[in-house]
């Protein structure tokens, strides 16, 4: 089944257990910038983040003897509450793998949906291997966080929800970090509105996806602290690739300084107070990295 099909059945087996999140247009940015802008506020789906959907829609489409071991996976955090929200309303056990880095709240936070979980290594790469040799000794279905079609099918569904508010769409910008959010989003834009130009922004700090992009195939790039840690990752997904670099037309980049600027200005201007990882998309548009908008 080709992943476009997949995104369609997401969306119609997720509408009832996801919130359709608020398409918020921006009165200030739009005046300051010179451009509409609006924000897709995942910020506020359930569990606070879209992984829920990727996650839900991979657990949900399983049969139910797949499940029986439980779930394992790795996270920086978001990944991590969407797979225990699942497993908890499946009822099924979950042990999620995380950096030691990983702040607090997000740990706290998955511990409260139920699941196991187990802080191990110094960044997202190290936690995923450490989950990997641990599920084949027990059998457990590993949820990957970003290169499985079923998880990108379930992030392509905000793209459905956006061109039905805003079928006049021209540009989208998109978080990057493995790459299953925006391989999902412009795998749906391609099919639907392939006029829209599609950017994926990372931070410096983690500059996969712009090298994965320029030579065609994943690239390992090391890893630097960064207030971005939700989207920090040394390798991108061997399936998110070859789809980002047939659906989206830039990758660029920002610095942490102008992550720390975005978020205080979402704080002042917005009143909404967003993660790293989520702020480098304004961040991307207030510093000019996007040409042409």
């Amino acid at each position: 089944m080709q992943l476009f099909d997949l995104i369609q059945e997401a969306y119609d087996r997720l509408k009832k257990r996801v919130r359709r999140t608020e398409l918020i247009y921006s009165h200030y940015y739009t005046e300051k910038l010179g451009l509409q802008l609006y924000f897709k506020c995942e910020n506020l789906q359930r569990t606070g983040s879209f992984k829920i959907r990727g996650a839900l829609n991979f657990m949900t489409a399983q049969p139910r003897d797949a499940l029986v071991k439980g779930v394992i996976t790795a996270s920086a955090g978001n990944h991590a509450q969407g797979v225990a929200f699942a497993a908890d309303l499946l009822g099924v056990k979950a042990t999620v793998y995380m950096p030691e880095i990983t702040p607090p709240q997000k740990v706290h936070s998955t511990r409260d949906y139920g699941a196991e979980v187990v802080l191990v290594g110094r960044n997202f790469d190290e936690a995923c291997q450490a989950a990997w040799e641990v599920q084949k000794t027990t059998g457990a279905l590993f949820v990957h966080p970003f290169d499985d079609e079923l998880v990108m099918a379930g992030q392509g569904t905000i793209a459905l929800e956006i061109l039905d508010e805003l079928p006049d769409l021209q540009n989208l910008i998109v978080p990057v970090g493995g790459g299953g959010l925006i391989a999902g989003i412009a795998t749906a834009i391609r099919e639907i509105a392939p006029h829209v130009r599609i950017v994926g922004v990372e931070s410096q700090a983690a500059p996969s996806m712009s090298a994965s992009f320029a030579a065609g195939r994943p690239v390992e790039k090391p890893v630097s602290v960064t207030l971005a840690d939700g989207i920090a990752v040394k390798l991108p997904g061997t399936l998110t690739v070859p789809v980002i670099c047939d659906c989206v037309d830039e990758i660029v980049m920002v610095q942490e300084e102008d992550i720390a600027l975005a978020i205080v200005s979402l704080l002042e201007k917005t009143k909404m107070l967003v993660e790293g990882a989520g702020a480098v998309t304004l961040a991307a548009v207030l510093n000019k990295r996007i040409e042409g908008l």
